[in-house]
């Protein structure tokens, strides 16, 4: 997959610049801030037409995107907090460059491509909250190809290349056959778990399936606890 061949070719100068970055004592929140202004500025260019120059900028908030981490660790100050902040800021920053697209493509009244960017920034926001769905509910990772780094990658390649409507094509359409893909999945999985959880050898004593296993069992204490993990938000 794109984000595993990322994260292998760029390891080695994103540790070298990490290392540069964590003895200044920056906090790593306020690289994760940086990614989102710089994306911001970006949508910006995007609305003004600037399409060259809002693909340079979204590599330099990729950049930041990657850097966050590594600093992180390098000054012991990984927290749970510091995943979650960068997971919301992510999902804004995808919002906000394809409301650049979309406010461009009103304003030169190309509404078709408006509606594609519409649908792109739905897909963008499905695809990650599918997942984590999926995730909560059901054992494994979500399925699907369109994570954030094949996204970001496709749009920064789009703009540079000045081949944006074909990216807003690709993006509408496959990250929202992603969703499609994980909702089947996780109905496969729960269809299964339920038949295994109903099945003659759920008896006590009976050897329980991996599913079985990593799913909640209700008990006379707490005949809810199977209701709440479903409803958890992601």
């Amino acid at each position: 997959m794109l984000t595993r061949s990322i994260g292998r070719y760029l390891s080695w100068p994103i540790d070298r610049l990490a290392a540069l970055l964590a003895p200044t004592g920056i906090p790593p929140n306020v690289i994760t801030w940086s990614a989102l202004v710089v994306n911001l500025w970006a949508a910006v260019l995007f609305a003004a037409g600037r399409f060259a120059a809002a693909g340079g900028m979204m590599i330099l908030a990729g950049l930041c995107d990657l850097l966050d981490g590594p600093v992180a660790r390098r000054q012991n100050r990984v927290s749970l907090f510091g995943g979650f902040l960068d997971s919301i800021l992510d999902r804004y920053a995808d919002l906000i460059l394809f409301l650049g697209l979309l406010v461009y493509y009103v304003q030169v009244n190309r509404f078709p491509y408006a509606f594609l960017a519409g649908a792109a920034m739905a897909g963008a926001v499905m695809v990650s909250y599918a997942k984590a769905r999926a995730e909560s509910l059901v054992p494994g990772p979500g399925v699907g190809f369109w994570e954030r780094p094949e996204r970001l990658v496709l749009m920064i390649l789009g703009a540079l290349t000045n081949r944006m409507p074909l990216a807003l094509w690709i993006l509408a359409i496959g990250p929202n056959i992603t969703v499609i893909h994980n909702i089947v999945h996780t109905w496969q999985q729960t269809e299964r778990g339920r038949r295994a959880l109903h099945s003659p050898d759920d008896a006590p004593g009976a050897p329980r399936s991996s599913f079985q296993s990593q799913v909640p069992r209700a008990t006379p204490d707490a005949p809810h606890v199977m209701t709440r993990s479903a409803g958890r938000g992601a």
